[in-house]
């Protein structure tokens, strides 16, 4: 064996040029595999990550729809929902979690600091809701919601632009010229499947944004409420049970429009992860088409490799080689070129995979999988390309190839 191989290596040192040329569609076809599965592997765990920083198992019920002068306004327009539907909505059986919410822009003052954000009057559920931890302090309490106080948990981009370096927690900012005690800072969680920046936020009591920031038209209504259920399983029984809940509570009389609207969060982000998917699934399949194309192009010079040395082939079997040796050394030829340029293909898709994540900004994740996938796929093609010159030079009478010009 170890012969054979020599004489492999021998041969296709004498023939470095078109060896390299060879090896040069194994090189690119498994460094493109790497390559796109590494995007592909990227943008699903990008969906995922948002997905988990989003929440699990998440209903959003807007407030109803409303006319005007003609028009129709969207959804969240009516103020339908109110605090006391979020409460009889946590009571149903199957509901993990419900927080009621009234969102605003606001500005915040610190110092000589101040930023534009969001503000979201909510209660203390909302970050069971959204999964949401705190890296530092501590949460506002049902106390606080019944008491409607003037305290404050703010996202790690609101922080980082009033604070900076300094501790925000027990420091005071200003919200429309009112002070707020900022009993905590929020994890930070990215951007959201859309694209809007989860940290850009300031969560506070819903109590003190209806009474003490926002106002309300209505006593007591709120924009929309979160709900959580128990497992992904459970979630359209949920979703009847809400449905029916609000209708009768809401007194909606039977064939009427239901004047609020439940949307399916989970459903929406399971969506979006399915498409990240097929992307990466389709990235991998054009990138395979080069190593279908490698292959072919190791079997067409193995054929002109085969058609070159006959007479050297019929000189072998002359003196002794058997059909299976000949079958052997051009085999191990289609293997050493077909491993080799796995080899470097593998080098080159990773450090792709580092530059397109350095040059672009672009989230590209090289997995052990992708690498032995690749790598099998492209050397069992040069293997099954290889086989057949291999075998045309085997079957090779010796008398014809002696005589062969």
């Amino acid at each position: 064996m170890l012969a054979m191989l020599s004489e492999a290596w021998m041969a296709m040192w004498a023939n470095r040029l078109r060896t390299i040329l060879t090896m040069l569609g194994m090189v690119i076809g498994v460094g493109a595999v790497i390559l796109m599965l590494a995007v592909g592997q990227g943008a699903q765990q990008k969906v995922q990550a948002s997905i988990a920083a989003m929440g699990s198992n998440l209903f959003i019920i807007l407030s109803g729809s409303t006319t005007s002068g003609g028009m129709r306004m969207g959804g969240g327009a009516a103020p339908t929902l109110t605090a006391e539907d979020a409460q009889s909505i946590g009571e149903l059986p199957l509901v993990a979690a419900v927080a009621p919410s009234s969102p605003g822009v606001a500005q915040l003052v610190y110092g000589s600091s101040n930023w534009s954000t969001q503000v979201i009057g909510t209660t203390p559920s909302y970050l069971t809701v959204r999964n949401w931890a705190l890296a530092a302090g501590m949460p506002f309490t049902d106390s606080d919601v019944r008491s409607a106080t003037r305290v404050a948990l703010i996202g790690r981009t609101v922080a980082e632009n009033l604070f900076g370096d300094e501790d925000p927690v027990d420091r005071t900012i200003r919200i429309k010229n009112s002070p707020y005690v900022v009993l905590g800072v929020l994890a930070a969680k990215g951007q959201s499947l859309d694209g809007r920046d989860q940290d850009d936020t300031v969560l506070v009591p819903v109590t003190t944004a209806q009474r003490k920031l926002f106002g309300s038209q209505f006593a007591g209504t709120v924009r929309f409420i979160m709900t959580q259920a128990e497992s992904a399983e459970v979630m359209p029984q949920v979703e009847r049970s809400i449905t029916e809940l609000l209708r009768q509570r809401h007194r909606i009389r039977a064939g009427a429009d239901n004047d609020f609207t439940i949307r399916n969060l989970t459903a929406m982000a399971n969506t979006a992860a399915d498409t990240a998917k097929v992307m990466s699934l389709m990235l991998g399949s054009i990138a395979s088409i080069s190593l279908l194309v490698g292959g072919i192009g190791i079997m067409n010079i193995m054929l002109v490799s085969v058609t070159e040395r006959t007479r050297e082939i019929g000189i072998r079997m002359a003196i002794g080689a058997r059909g299976q040796d000949i079958l052997l050394q051009f085999l191990l030829e289609a293997i050493i070129i077909s491993v080799i340029g796995c080899l470097i293909g593998v080098l080159l898709g990773v450090g792709g995979a580092y530059a397109v994540s350095v040059i672009t900004g672009m989230t590209a994740v090289v997995t052990v999988s992708s690498i032995i996938t690749a790598f099998a796929v492209a050397a069992g093609v040069g293997i099954f390309f290889g086989w057949y010159p291999a075998r045309k030079a085997s079957r090779l009478r010796p008398i014809d190839a002696l005589r062969f010009q």
